[in-house]
């Protein structure tokens, strides 16, 4: 309809105007009106429908980046680290919603607008056209040259995002500690950096971004002074009409008006190109862990076997965090382990439920390499309680249910007794229906723990690895709690990481870690007369005056 317009002006300025005849000027400009309605239906449809494709898009791509992050290994995501990944959900998401609604809406209309408005320049004057040929070379050379070089700059400006995101993220998940050690001035200058940073990278791109509008001026301003020297030679020598130059000046605006929506797709795709090629890094990206072909989901029982396992957690590293662990625990065995900060103990129970693999040896629960299960079922069936172990938004028993979907009110409050996290629970006003705030910010960090303790316990696991997740209660809850696996799981297999002997002393068999190797797997009384770490430790503990709940 667009291009058609000039067209039908020129008829009735040749025709109707200086012909003085109304009847063609009613006809023609009531077609004018109807085309500018059908012009403008069409223009709102284009619209709506371009941002509901690029809505759909961008909510496509978070699905999809979302739903492949759960596929990762912890060696995948430390690979992209946390606010990279915030960053490429976010920011670059919408930077591609943003360049494909421009490109399904412009990159289509302008081209075409760009070639038929050539095509009826060359209808109404070949030799004019010559001139805006001329100046579509120009812009096209002057754009491709800032598109190379912004594109560089865009590919900078990203990863200084992440480093935004992750000063930001940190200063947030730590706020207690930056006003604990009154730093928030050190952060405010971190984050300052950081933005700095962002800012010049971005003043560099969109000044030479700028140089668009400058190239296109003089672009039209030489097609408009062509036109005017040419047009009125040719209408003085009779070759052409009014209505033909002034219908010609209509598409040279047009052509140039579709260069410049060109320019500002050129721009959108500059710092789109960026963000696509992160989007692209995580969603091809393939997870380090998968499940066999024809995986087992059946867990036998709770044994444990580590055959000469060598672990390291960057593969081809020669730093192993793990070295030659030869290891046989019995079910229903429950062993503590013990060692410095650094010897493995975190490491070492990590491959038991498959959150990373082997770099030699085998792990084996039930007797079948863990490499064989089904994941989930094998997760399903070792439960882990860390340290740090998160809460969600949500009541108590929504955050308990997350060890089971199904468990009934009667099965959350038994795990909490054998948790002993029910002696807070009753305090609380709305009891079991408490809320608690993201992170679990609203409760302590022993209370967390027994929560997290009654979660993993509601899955009814073959193994149960506790990852010093009795740190922040008092030795003798840690004895109840003990008691109570007991009497209420005697089946299972326990696995107690610890750094107090309080805590482990009473296992089974203990194993003592050293610089990621097996330096002792006895019992409390034999390592204690035997193995000199295991000796230190409990001494200087018992010296020390005991736990800090417990007299000498």
């Amino acid at each position: 309809m667009e291009i058609l317009m000039p067209f039908i002006t020129a008829i009735i300025i040749d025709r109707g105007l200086e012909a003085a005849n109304l009847s063609v000027i009613y006809r023609f400009g009531a077609l004018m009106v109807f085309m500018a309605l059908l012009s403008l239906v069409f223009g709102a449809g284009a619209g709506k429908f371009a941002a509901a494709a690029s809505s759909g898009l961008a909510a496509n791509l978070r699905e999809a980046i979302y739903a492949q992050i759960q596929t990762f290994s912890f060696s995948n995501i430390d690979k992209f680290s946390v606010p990279g990944l915030v960053t490429r959900m976010t920011t670059d998401i919408t930077n591609v919603q943003n360049a494909f609604m421009m490109l399904i809406r412009v990159a289509v209309r302008a081209p075409l607008m760009l070639v038929f408005s050539y095509a009826m320049c060359l209808l109404i004057s070949p030799p004019a056209s010559l001139m805006f040929l001329i100046a579509v070379v120009f812009l096209v050379i002057v754009l491709g040259s800032i598109m190379a070089v912004t594109l560089k700059i865009f590919n900078q400006v990203f990863q200084k995002y992440d480093d935004l995101n992750a000063s930001v993220q940190e200063n947030i998940s730590a706020i207690r500690v930056v006003k604990a050690f009154v730093r928030e001035g050190y952060e405010n200058d971190k984050f300052s950096r950081a933005s700095a940073n962002l800012y010049r990278l971005f003043v560099k791109a969109e000044g030479l971004l700028a140089f668009n509008n400058p190239a296109m001026m003089l672009a039209v301003y030489f097609c408009v002074i062509s036109a005017s020297w040419l047009g009125a030679q040719f209408i003085v020598g009779g070759t052409m009409t009014t209505g033909d130059l002034t219908s010609l000046f209509s598409y040279i605006m047009s052509l140039l008006m579709s260069l410049m929506m060109l320019s500002m797709v050129v721009v959108m795709i500059s710092m789109s190109m960026a963000s696509i090629r992160r989007i692209s890094e995580v969603l091809c990206e393939v997870p380090d862990l998968a499940d066999p072909e024809q995986p087992v989901t059946q867990v036998p029982d709770g044994r444990i076997d580590f055959d000469h396992v060598n672990f390291a957690y960057k593969h081809g590293s020669d730093k192993q965090a793990l070295s030659d662990i030869d290891l046989h625990i019995r079910a229903g065995e429950t062993i503590g382990v013990i060692g410095g900060t650094g010897s493995g103990k975190s490491s070492l129970v990590n491959l038991i439920c498959r959150l990373y693999d082997v770099t030699d040896g085998s792990v084996k629960v039930g007797g079948i390499d863990v490499r064989r299960y089904d994941m989930e079922a094998l997760r399903n069936q070792v439960a882990v309680v860390l340290q740090k172990n998160t809460l969600f938004t949500g009541t108590i028993l929504e955050n308990l249910r997350w060890g089971n979907p199904n468990a009934t009110e009667e099965e959350c409050r038994a795990a909490c007794q054998a948790a002993c996290a029910d002696e807070f629970i009753d305090r609380f006003p709305d009891g079991y229906n408490t809320r608690i705030e993201r992170g679990g910010a609203n409760v302590s960090g022993g209370q967390k723990q027994r929560l997290c303790i009654a979660r993993a316990l509601l899955k009814k696991p073959k193994v149960l690895i506790l990852d010093d997740s009795t740190s922040a209660v008092d030795t003798a809850t840690d004895a109840r709690i003990r008691a109570a696996f007991a009497e209420k799981i005697p089946g299972t297999t326990t696995i107690i990481i610890a750094q107090r002997v309080s805590s482990v002393e009473h296992a089974d068999r203990i194993l003592v870690l050293d610089n990621g190797r097996i330096n002792a797997f006895d019992t409390h009384d034999n390592l204690l007369a035997n193995n000199a770490i295991y000796r230190e430790i409990y001494e200087s503990q018992v010296k020390g005056g005991g736990d800090f709940d417990q007299p000498a």
